[in-house]
């Protein structure tokens, strides 16, 4: 009876410790709380959410050092050589004198260069970069929707606690009025006080059974306090989900748009390859002071100016670019691959998991039947009791047999409605 909760509680200690422990009370501690405000706050508290602001304001920042490529560029050089021979003039030209150049020059120069049209480079590496942004983002919203596996299983822990909780004292209220008929017995002489001593043990019990509910149900929510950054209520009302009984199989996980976000960003690298070896056009300007200036017949420092067009074809790209185009054929293979595995997984899983609801949904209506008679069984024992046609045994053992029942019940019960849940999430959120 037990097995579900204890396992809870054992995987939520695990749960716990990637978990920042610190609660705020901003807001005041939660008092009624249904699954899917837990996946909201679990969500907004979760460490992994930073992330996501600190991913676009990199993605911003990068885009903005791309754009700079259409801003003059601007380069300051010096330089300063010796040489082991320079250009003369050996031919004789009458009245006039022309010195050899010296073998030491100096050139300080600054150039500025605009881009003109760089073959779609600048336009493919801002759309590489967003797409890169798309796929990191959506890496983050694959990972931060395993939280709502985390947080089904703790909400439904606590319904489940809370249900075998109500059963308990609906069980202890029965102990309770046999206790009555047998103490009433007792003083008339008609009992042994042996029979009253064992309806007393087994009220002890019980109150050791409402102690144990109640301590693994506070543990439970300890834990969920620290994935919704709330504090929580230990009398907390609980809203138990309504899952509609039309089960589509219509797949809408996170992953898939991952998977199209690579597509597309495996799409614009292969454009990024081709642009590469487009040719690139720009307008330079430069200006500097040196010895000698552009007058190479003139021995002394001079300034000096040149400006123009400039072409720029790297040919070399041609070498690698058929073989780069197949390296992103074969990445975006292994993307539709790796997509048609998953789809595949996801509908094995939703089939597993609707046979699993059919078989719950069974039990179940078994279960109300077995309640009803098993109520019917105790009521009768307790007129019974009350006659003195059974003893104290008898009654405590028609009480812990309807108890059985009605908790195998309630364990099938959210049993059930965790597997719903379950299908839910494995098929994804429209």
């Amino acid at each position: 009876m037990y097995k579900l909760t204890k396992w809870l509680i054992v995987l939520s200690g695990f749960l716990s410790v990637s978990i920042n422990p610190v609660r705020s009370s901003a807001q005041g501690t939660i008092t009624s709380l249904n699954l899917e405000k837990a996946y909201q706050l679990a969500r907004a508290n979760y460490p992994l959410i930073r992330q996501k602001d600190l991913i676009s304001k990199s993605a911003f920042l990068t885009i903005e050092n791309i754009n700079t490529a259409y801003l003059p560029q601007i380069s300051v050089n010096g330089q300063a050589s010796y040489q082991s021979d320079v250009t003369s003039i050996t031919i004789p030209v009458p009245g006039i004198t022309i010195a050899p150049l010296s073998k030491d020059q100096y050139k300080f120069w600054g150039e500025l260069n605009q881009l003109i049209y760089d073959g779609g480079m600048v336009k493919n590496q801002k759309e590489l970069q967003e797409r890169s942004v798309l796929v990191d983002d959506q890496k983050l919203e694959v990972e931060l929707y395993k939280l709502k596996d985390r947080i089904n299983q703790l909400y439904l822990g606590v319904l489940l606690l809370d249900a075998q909780y109500a059963q308990t004292n609906l069980a202890r209220e029965n102990i309770q009025i046999g206790l009555k008929t047998v103490n009433a017995q007792l003083a008339n002489g008609t009992v042994f006080k042996s029979s009253v001593l064992v309806l007393e043990a087994q009220l002890l019990q019980t109150d050791q059974k409402v102690v144990e509910l109640t301590s693994n149900k506070h543990s439970l929510l300890r834990v969920l306090e620290l994935f919704l950054h709330e504090s929580i209520s230990d009398d907390v009302q609980l809203e138990k989900p309504i899952i509609s009984e039309q089960l589509d199989t219509t797949i809408a996980r996170p992953e898939l748009k991952l998977y199209a976000y690579q597509d597309s960003f495996w799409h614009t690298q292969n454009q990024m390859v081709s642009a590469k070896s487009n040719p690139k056009l720009s307008l330079f300007a430069q200006g500097g002071y040196g010895k000698p200036g552009l007058n190479m017949l003139n021995n002394n420092f001079a300034l000096f100016g040149i400006g123009g067009i400039r072409l720029n074809w790297s040919l070399s790209n041609l070498y690698t670019n058929k073989r780069e185009h197949q390296i992103i054929e074969l990445n975006q293979k292994i993307n539709d691959v790796q997509k048609d595995v998953f789809v595949f997984n996801t509908n094995t899983q939703l089939s597993q998991q609707l046979e699993e609801i059919k078989k719950l949904r069974e039990i179940s209506n078994i279960d109300a039947k077995i309640v009803a008679v098993r109520a019917n069984i105790t009521a009768a024992s307790k007129a019974q009791l009350e006659n003195g046609v059974i003893n104290s045994n008898d009654y405590l053992r028609e009480i812990n047999a309807e108890d059985q029942t009605k908790s195998s019940y309630i364990l099938h019960q959210i049993q059930l409605l965790q597997a719903k849940i379950n299908y839910q999430n494995i098929k994804g959120n429209q």
